[in-house]
């Protein structure tokens, strides 16, 4: 079960339901794959709603190696989603608002 207050989520991802977490190291995987000069600006290109089929696949695949998975972008980009192109943008949206969003504490 994904833990919230860590920014954890699930996805039904490749036939099996999985965990994603953009940790700190994944953030930086992020930062450099986007070339983003800091984590303002990463979410400032997250928030402009424009994201390619790549951009989702390198996001996806950041939450699935930050939660411990040992999965590379290809591998994420040959992975199904319920919903086809829709799901993965959803998958993307879910966890970048965990990441984002302001939380209370438990």
């Amino acid at each position: 079960m994904p833990n919230k207050y860590r920014g954890e989520i699930e996805a039904g991802i490749g036939g099996a339901r999985r965990t994603l977490v953009l940790t700190l190291g994944a953030l930086a995987e992020l930062e450099s794959a986007f070339d983003a000069c800091d984590l303002l600006a990463l979410a400032e290109r997250f928030g402009s709603g424009r994201l390619a089929a790549r951009d989702l696949v390198r996001i996806i695949g950041a939450g699935l190696r930050g939660a411990g998975e040992n999965v590379s972008d290809d591998e994420v980009a040959a992975m199904t989603v319920e919903g086809g192109a829709a799901g993965y943008v959803r998958i993307a949206a879910e966890l970048l608002a965990a990441t984002f969003e302001d939380r209370p504490a438990p």
